[in-house]
């Protein structure tokens, strides 16, 4: 159970506000933590708690990007994995990063990718794009290979082997542009026993230590949301 680095170890600048960037409390209740904020972003101020639509290759279903700001969509949420299978970061970062490519001027996250690698792995194509159950999705030829170094898997376009690390999920995200961008973390199901769970948490500490300093190389005006781990007992 190796533990993540210190706080010692990150440079003292990265404790430091970010003037393009800032949490906002704006009411905070007296018989709980329950808290109403905003959240300040390059693109605009996101008000929580609020609904964050899911657009997974840049685009919502059904809805285009002009029904969605009539509905006061404040933020969207990206799929990194999808976007690095097709069409890749390169693809985005030469466009002008995930705004412009998806001529949306508001603010934007993306997630790790580590969500669908873990929950999509050893699916088909036809699988992927039909977005079946996910009990149909876990089988014993699963391609997913979680190591130290990162998690390694099969993309369902072209069968090529993957591995998607700390480093290459922030690079990528980077490539992207969004706001917020988020570690890679370690997705388990709910009913692994208790020392699973606390090596998983352990190496999601980790990976996320990891993505931070990777993060740090280059922050642009891009904030990082911490992943937290937890399980059912």
């Amino acid at each position: 159970l190796t533990p993540p680095p210190p706080p010692s170890e990150f440079p003292e600048w990265a404790y430091e506000p970010r003037d393009f960037f800032k949490f906002e409390i704006v009411y905070q209740s007296k018989k709980s933590r329950a808290r109403v904020g905003r959240i300040h972003t390059p693109h605009g101020i996101v008000e929580t708690p609020g609904f964050v639509s899911v657009a997974t290759n840049g685009a919502l279903k059904a809805v285009d990007h002009r029904a969605g700001d009539a509905t006061d969509c404040q933020l969207m949420f990206c799929n990194s994995y999808h976007l690095l299978i097709q069409p890749g970061p390169a693809v985005i970062e030469k466009a002008g990063g995930l705004h412009k490519f998806i001529n949306r001027d508001r603010p934007l996250i993306t997630d790790s990718g580590g969500f669908q690698v873990f929950s999509l792995s050893g699916a088909d194509a036809a699988d992927e794009m039909n977005m079946k159950s996910l009990a149909k999705r876990h089988h014993s030829k699963s391609m997913l290979k979680v190591t130290e170094e990162g998690a390694s898997f099969q993309s369902y376009k072209d069968g090529k082997k993957i591995l998607l690390t700390p480093e290459l999920s922030v690079q990528s995200q980077k490539a992207y542009g969004a706001d917020i961008i988020v570690p890679l973390d370690e997705l388990l199901p709910a009913n692994v026993d208790d020392r699973r769970l606390l090596h998983s948490v352990y190496l999601t500490h980790r990976w996320e230590a990891r993505s931070l300093q990777e993060h740090l190389k280059d922050i642009r005006q891009q904030a990082m949301f911490c992943v937290i781990h937890g399980g059912m007992n």
